[in-house]
């Protein structure tokens, strides 16, 4: 096992990623996984939505109930393994550790529609399960033999509009079952969840309802005593014009005569078609910047480490990935 990494979540083991659907949570959480794996740590990273989003991000085949080594950390050493979890594997799973229920007794059950049927009519029963794994996967010691050990886990979550749902439904089912394991596994399951050593980080864009979501999200997360982690503003765009350049650009005011000589300068065949496109160009992404600074504000205000990171011109692949992690890892998220 790893020392603990530097970074601003150095007593977190579990790092718990959300985000408005359309945010790219799936990507942030990939890319955490690879910052902190970048540090020489051993990294599990889970998804919980059956959507194998983690397997098309790492373009390897759809991901089993099973933890499968997906990648390598860039540079001191360490892995990334992934685990698609889903609720009837884990309900079987549970049962064959507390209730010694056998495969040929699970198999049965689930051939016919009894786990199916549990999950579907109990109250929270599925959220508990999939929490519930995330959980053993955390808590793995020495007397989980065979099992591999991780230094963290990194959970791609359901989005913000139902994550404090999602996280404290533990607590909720435990006030259902009052008594027994299912009462004991809630219990450890939310403590876990409201120590320090857990981080829930909310991905936004630089968009109002994304930027909404984000600070409704927090608002309920600490409301249930949840940890709020960082907030990720992914798919920012870069700088390309200074602020008097963009105000001139805002105001129809850029010199189109020494652009166009500029343009000539270099080669380039100047039309007054495409010098009007360029300018008008220079004008839409002004406007789009000073949106997004508006934006920027507003997170800015949310009482929360932020972190940033930039649209890549050529879409995200594993090369990408690594580009974001380094990012990241930069910025003193991992």
């Amino acid at each position: 096992m790893t020392q603990e990494s530097e970074g601003d979540w150095p007593r977190a083991r579990l790092h718990i990623v959300s985000g408005k659907g359309g945010t790219g949570k799936t990507t942030v959480a990939a890319a955490l996984a690879l910052a902190l794996a970048s540090r020489g740590k051993h990294v599990l990273l889970c998804e919980v939505e059956g959507r194998q989003g983690i397997a098309q991000l790492f373009d390897v085949p759809p991901l089993p109930y099973e933890e499968r080594r997906i990648a390598q950390g860039p540079d001191d050493g360490g892995d990334v393994f992934a685990l698609a979890i889903d609720a009837e594997s884990a309900m079987l799973e549970y049962l064959a550790l507390y209730y010694r229920l056998g495969n040929r007794t699970g198999r049965a059950l689930d051939r016919f529609g009894v786990i199916d049927f549990a999950t579907t009519i109990a109250p929270g029963l599925r959220d508990v399960l999939l929490t519930g794994k995330v959980y053993e996967a955390v808590e793995r010691n020495s007397r989980n033999k065979n099992a591999r050990r991780y230094d963290a886990v990194v959970l791609d979550a359901p989005p913000t509009g139902r994550i404090a749902q999602f996280l404290n439904v533990n607590g909720e089912f435990g006030d259902l079952a009052r008594v027994g394991m299912v009462k004991g596994q809630t219990e450890r399951v939310m403590t876990l969840l409201k120590s320090r050593r857990t981080a829930v980080h909310l991905v936004t864009v630089l968009e109002d309802m994304p930027v909404q979501e984000t600070a409704d999200g927090i608002d309920e997360l600490r409301r249930h005593g949840l940890p709020v982690g960082g907030v990720v503003v992914n798919l920012t765009r870069p700088k390309e014009l200074d602020d008097e350049a963009r105000e001139h650009a805002l105001s129809g005011a850029l010199p189109r005569d020494a652009i166009e000589a500029d343009l000539r300068k270099v080669g380039v065949d100047v039309s007054p078609d495409l010098l009007d496109g360029l300018l008008e160009d220079a004008r839409d992404h002004a406007e789009r910047r000073s949106v997004e600074d508006e934006q920027r504000r507003r997170v800015e205000k949310l009482d929360a480490p932020t972190y940033e990171l930039t649209r890549l011109a050529d879409g995200i692949d594993l090369g990408g990935l690594y580009e974001l992690a380094a990012e990241l890892r930069e910025q003193g998220m991992a």
